[in-house]
């Protein structure tokens, strides 16, 4: 068929021609919206999941329904090197020069825009090539953030009350966050929601960011809610490959349609490669399932050779070998234990690896003891990438 024509979108973060299986995400965002825009108390809001899961479709999807209800919103993508001061500053100072141009906000707005100076100023950050001075000492400005980020947040948020348009923040991979940042942030909204002013903040990350969060503030759990964001059921996954095909004219057998599911297991990033290699590989309607064959060879090259490799290529010898261990047991997840028996180690020995690892992204504990993969899949990607591997014959007798 025409590769001109082909419907699907895989990529980091594009939206899929069909978001299925996700209608109560969205109401339950769009719900927490209206209340927080009206004045009523709304939770903040963390999307868990794995990679591959659509977190970034979902809340750059929330973030358009934001701006269609007036919202004024800050998007920000956390880099494992940068700290949440560095990233807020410059968004945060075009929301208030916004908000200062306002007759009913100017004055609020101001004052926060003076209280952005001092806290870009106590924390060395720079606007551009220009460093901003301080203004209105005392205010946000004693260097610590967990002090000084509540008091600006709340400078904003009342800004916002008097100009009448609430703000949103959206902020992915918040598991990398720092410790220090994420206290700072879930401080910030327990002071805002305290208040009931028009700020709310949506965030997306991988499964260990609820227990961070639990970490840095006991209350934590009390401000967010957590919708896990997992692979779609079949139902949706058929859908979501089926509708789009509709869309453009052609059909795919039922049969095929299940091949597809089988393969990606419902992750919506595999749907759309599977979906797109099988448009491209079928030379007219219906698709079928020797489409599907054909395609799935291509899709597995090209996750191999992207979306696995990326990852792959940020180990350590030492970290592919805990993962490749992890692998010869299974899709997981594995008990800790078990993983340091296949290498012939002592857990004590490879626990720095296993939090290098979950620092990296790359693993997870879903409860205390055991590991699992972040990333759908890999453990057949590290098979065919290390197909020769024995585990280390030694066994831990001592003690």
């Amino acid at each position: 068929m025409d590769r001109r024509e082909n419907p699907f979108s895989p990529g980091a973060g594009t939206p899929p021609p069909e978001l299925a299986g996700r209608d109560r995400i969205i109401e339950d965002a769009t719900v927490a919206l209206a209340r927080v825009k009206s004045g009523r108390p709304a939770k903040s809001q963390m999307l868990l999941g794995l990679r591959g899961v659509g977190k970034t479709v979902l809340l750059n999807e929330i973030a358009r329904i934001a701006e269609g209800d007036g919202y004024r919103t800050i998007e920000l993508e956390t880099p494992e090197d940068r700290r949440l001061a560095e990233m807020l500053v410059p968004p945060l100072r075009s929301v208030l020069t916004r908000l200062s141009a306002l007759e009913k906000s100017k004055a609020l707005a101001t004052k926060a825009l003076r209280g952005l100076h001092n806290f870009a100023s106590a924390f060395k950050v720079k606007v551009g090539e220009v460093e901003v001075s301080v203004a209105d000492i005392g205010v946000a400005d004693s260097g610590n953030l967990e002090t000084d980020l509540p008091e600006l947040l709340l400078l904003v948020a009342e800004a916002a009350q008097a100009a009448e348009i609430p703000v949103a923040i959206f902020i992915d991979e918040a598991q990398y966050l720092t410790r220090e940042d994420l206290t700072a942030l879930i401080v910030s909204i327990h002071k805002i929601g305290q208040r009931q002013l028009p700020l709310i903040v949506f965030g997306a990350g991988l499964p260990q960011l609820a227990a961070l969060a639990g970490e840095a503030k006991s209350y934590a759990e009390r401000l967010f809610d957590y919708p896990p964001v997992g692979p779609l059921e079949s139902s949706d996954a058929e859908h979501a490959i089926r509708e789009p095909i509709r869309g453009k004219g052609a059909e795919i057998e039922y049969a095929a349609l299940v091949e597809i599911v089988k393969y990606t297991q419902g992750y919506p990033y595999f749907l759309q490669e599977w979906g797109s290699h099988t448009w491209d590989e079928s030379p007219v309607s219906p698709i079928t399932s020797a489409d599907v064959s054909r395609a799935t060879v291509k899709a597995l090259n090209t996750l191999d050779n992207g979306f696995f490799r990326v990852r792959y290529d940020r180990l350590t010898p030492r970290e592919k070998q805990y993962m490749r261990a992890m692998a010869e047991l299974g899709s997981g997840p594995h008990r800790s234990g078990d993983i340091a028996e296949l290498l012939g180690v002592k857990v004590t020995t490879i626990s720095p690896l296993r939090a290098g690892l979950i620092g990296k992204g790359m693993i997870y504990s879903p409860q205390h003891g055991d590991t699992a993969f972040t990333v759908p899949m890999f453990d057949e990607f590290m098979k065919r990438s290390m197909p020769v591997w024995t585990p280390n014959p030694r066994r831990r007798h001592e003690g």
